[in-house]
């Protein structure tokens, strides 16, 4: 399904991102694989069966400068891009008495601006050249119903309204929608309260668990031409345990 595509991925050396990348290029992507954590990115590396549609750098999402010279590199070495899949995020786990103000700003800068510098540099690049492109954004449960770590659910939240306002000002060019996953089986959900869990659990009507290749095959599906008419929108994979 993406044949010939460049496709960059945040947040692409642990979890939802690595199987992201993996499926992307297992359906013919080319990926610019982008995290802070440089031994997981050599991790990645080593577990990519093409490594020639695999290019890794090491950055800061939450800094603009190092995401401006990112895309500085990228008109040297990788001029036409297809897709920007905005998935680095982190959670604390924490209750919002006990944040301290770093904190907040680690999560906010990582979790929202990390996604706006990306976006902003992304469009600006295709609707300059007039290219046809797609944004996936990765949101949250949490942002469409709360959560027990209110900075995290704020975070998530504050992505479905930067996916509305991106589906407006990049159209007609580019596309933008967002995946809204409940608990995926990854590290971060070991550290979810146990109450929490349960109640996601009890609230869904189908009990296959959703894993990280599940949101993988919908992020490649929203990448793809099959989803041509989605824009602004929003997925959520819930098993759904929360109906509106």
């Amino acid at each position: 399904m993406l044949q010939n595509r460049k496709i960059i991925v945040t947040g692409a050396a642990a979890g939802i991102g690595k199987e992201v990348v993996q499926q992307c290029i297992k359906e013919g992507a080319t990926v610019i694989a982008c995290d802070i954590n440089q031994e997981g990115l050599d991790d990645l590396k080593q577990t990519i069966n093409h490594r020639n549609r695999l290019f890794i750098y090491r950055l800061d999402v939450s800094s603009y400068e190092a995401v401006s010279a990112f895309f500085h590199y990228l008109e040297k070495e990788h001029p036409r891009l297809d897709g920007l899949v905005n998935n680095a995020g982190i959670y604390l786990a924490k209750n919002i008495a006990d944040y301290q103000v770093d904190e907040i700003n680690k999560v906010l800068d990582v979790n929202v601006k990390g996604g706006i510098y990306f976006s902003q540099m992304f469009g600006e690049k295709l609707l300059q050249a007039k290219y046809s492109g797609v944004i996936v954004n990765m949101s949250s449960v949490a942002g469409m119903e709360g959560s027990s770590d209110a900075i995290y659910g704020a975070s998530k939240a504050a992505i479905l309204g930067l996916t509305k306002s991106c589906a407006m000002n990049f159209s007609p060019y580019i596309r933008v929608n967002t995946v809204a996953p409940t608990m995926v089986d990854t590290s971060m959900m070991e550290i979810i309260p146990s109450w929490r869990r349960e109640e996601y659990l009890n609230n869904e009507l189908i009990d296959t668990p959703v894993t990280a290749k599940d949101v993988a095959e919908t992020v490649v599906f929203l990448l793809s031409d099959k989803s041509k008419h989605y824009t602004g929108a929003t997925f959520d994979l819930n098993n759904g345990g929360y109906l509106r």
